[in-house]
């Protein structure tokens, strides 16, 4: 599966709970959307990823990759130590300047 270089980045970042380098994946005032919460801007960001790595410790096997102008989909099986691992979620993101502008994750 061919996979464009800052998704690649995306998925590794978060493998290997990097959460700075996850954060600079995204725009300066990006908005993710995730269990219910909103986190806008990269220290936002940060802080949403370094907790969710402390607590779940998840990582992301990439399944399937769609993009369609600004917007890309990234279905992903996601294990960790949270009830039900492994789960498949959708990760929508909406890309601007080749960042991540937007992630919304699904079910």
């Amino acid at each position: 599966m061919e996979l464009p270089q800052l998704v690649v980045k995306f998925i590794e970042t978060q493998n290997t709970y990097n959460s700075g380098d996850y954060a600079e994946c995204f725009t300066g005032n990006a908005i993710v959307h995730d269990e219910g919460k909103t986190h806008t801007g990269k220290a936002e960001i940060r802080q949403w990823i370094e907790e969710a790595n402390e607590k779940y410790k998840s990582v992301m096997k990439p399944l399937r990759y769609e993009e369609s102008g600004s917007n890309g989909i990234l279905t992903a099986e996601v294990s960790g130590t949270f009830p039900g691992s492994p789960i498949v979620l959708k990760f929508h993101l909406g890309l601007k300047d080749g960042l991540i502008d937007s992630l919304n994750v699904t079910e």
